[in-house]
């Protein structure tokens, strides 16, 4: 690319016998937001994780304003001006901002306070960041923290930053905010990289893309002349609708079946993770959960399916109380619930056993007699490889070596073909491609037609005011609201997210 300031040639990166990165080209000018697009696993953190020192390429070479660079750490990348904010931030909680602004920095060890947070504000003001530098970091939002890693990398020089799916758990509002911030970064001729697969981001926030698919590099497009439907064409490599139905059960189908009131769940610190929560969920109903990590979504779910016990309230199923019972005396009364952990090898499934073993988890105990039927066993898994197109050398291959996509679908294809009544699911598509995602989609809304009630607790909003029916949106352990997902709208729920009653 012509006047570019960074120049990734032939890059190739392996990991034993899996290629990562296959002879990658990858450029970026100053003053350029460029986008990196792809589906999980395309090698685009493993690709930005060489520039950034984390890794070495196998084959290839860096250029830096056209100098032949090697990174042998992340030191040397820091020293060429390059800043990477991982997806998982790297901060120290029990500091201050400023503390870990300047941790590790030996030249800033002898800097007080007082000049330290100077320096501080004279970034913040260039780029327009807003942050308390003597709040601690457990004290913050997770957009604070983002705000801290960006300072951070900026304090010490950086001119070219790359970030690693920057919005994953933030609200529209903060996106905004982060959007602007970017912006004026590229107005002070910085290079900005993204590594994302959220095609809409990618077109309000770049100027160019690169898409990866299967470690390779396909193409690199002016943002402004390509669309979405030709960036998912690139990274799937098929045509693929962006769709997602939202089937209408009619009313009189809809029945109460899953009733929660007034529930309470103990955190830590003597704080309530679930605080005084109610709402109904009907058979025939996709019920949302929207709200930012760790507002309560993981007690809920687990409250409901009796792997927690609450300190006060109520959990009904049918009209008939389950609370305090464990799962398995929630089985034996009858009640047909399929849980989908956000955990699914910690919770879900044993990464040491087949894919056959794991599905006869769920109903070995219904055995009669002392042996268990591995044949019927073997062609349920079958069955769920088939038509979740599960990628596995055979239904007795390890779930554990298996990637982290097809085990989802292990986990997910197991539960639905219980036939439950009801599905709790906590991020279900979480590191699926693009195609299996709306598989999934396609799955649940049969489950809804059926009968079935569902509780999707999604990081998505665009997915959950696509899919769902209505929205219960959590902060700090509270319902903000329910909200109608036909009328509601991104910035009403981002707001009911940060705690701000409409």
């Amino acid at each position: 690319m012509e006047n570019a300031y960074i120049e990734l040639q032939g890059i190739t990166k392996s990991f034993g016998p899996v290629v990562a990165n296959k002879n990658i080209n990858f450029s970026v000018r100053k003053g350029e937001i460029h986008a990196i697009l792809g589906e999980n696993g395309s090698g685009k953190s493993t690709l930005m994780n060489m520039l950034s020192g984390i890794y070495q390429p196998d084959g290839g070479s860096i250029l830096i304003d056209g100098k032949k660079t090697v990174f042998n750490s992340p030191k040397d990348s820091i020293q060429a001006r390059i800043g990477m904010v991982h997806q998982h931030f790297k901060l120290i909680d029990v500091l201050t901002a400023k503390e870990n602004i300047v941790l590790g920095r030996r030249k800033t060890a002898l800097v007080k306070g007082k000049k330290l947070s100077e320096d501080i504000y004279k970034i913040e003001k260039k780029y327009g960041l807003i942050v308390n530098p003597d709040k601690k970091i457990y004290q913050m939002s997770v957009s604070e923290k983002q705000t801290v890693e960006i300072l951070k990398v900026l304090y010490r020089g950086a001119n070219v930053l790359i970030l690693d799916e920057p919005t994953a758990v933030l609200t529209p509002q903060e996106i905004k905010n982060l959007f602007s911030i970017l912006r004026n970064m590229r107005d002070e001729e910085n290079c900005i990289v993204i590594i994302t697969h959220k095609l809409n981001e990618v077109m309000e926030i770049s100027d160019c893309v690169t898409v990866l698919r299967r470690g390779e590099s396909v193409k690199t497009l002016r943002t402004r002349e390509t669309n979405v439907q030709e960036l998912t064409e690139l990274m799937v490599g098929r045509p693929i609708s962006l769709e997602i139905e939202r089937p209408e059960v009619p009313e009189d189908r809809k029945i109460p079946l899953l009733e929660v009131r007034n529930l309470t769940v103990p955190g830590e610190n003597e704080c309530s993770s679930v605080n005084d929560l109610s709402f109904t969920l009907h058979s025939g109903e996709i019920l949302g959960v929207a709200g930012i990590a760790g507002s309560g979504q993981k007690e809920l779910c687990e409250t409901i399916a009796g792997l927690m016990r609450p300190s006060s309230g109520d959990v009904l199923f049918k009209g008939e109380s389950i609370t305090r019972l464990n799962p398995r005396e929630i089985i034996s009364r009858g009640v047909s619930m399929s849980f989908i952990p956000e955990d699914r090898l910690g919770m879900g499934l044993v990464g040491g056993m087949d894919i056959v073993d794991n599905v006869l988890l769920k109903t070995y105990q219904d055995a009669k007699g002392i042996f268990i039927d591995r044949e019927e066993g073997r062609k349920k898994a079958e069955k769920i490889v088939a038509k979740f197109s599960i990628a596995t050398p055979s239904v007795f291959h390890e779930v554990k070596k298996l990637s982290g996509g097809n085990i989802q679908k292990v986990l997910l294809g197991r539960e639905i073909d219980l036939n439950p009544q009801l599905i709790i699911t906590a991020y279900p598509v979480r590191g699926l491609d693009i195609g299996a995602s709306y598989n999934i989609y396609d799955v649940l809304n049969e489950q809804k037609v059926k009968g079935v009630g569902i509780l999707f607790i999604g990081e998505d909003l665009d997915v959950l005011l696509s899919l769902s029916d209505r929205i219960l949106v959590l902060s700090g352990g509270r319902i903000m609201d329910i909200v109608d997902a036909k009328t509601a709208t991104k910035e009403q729920v981002g707001l009911l997210m940060l705690g701000h009653r409409n």
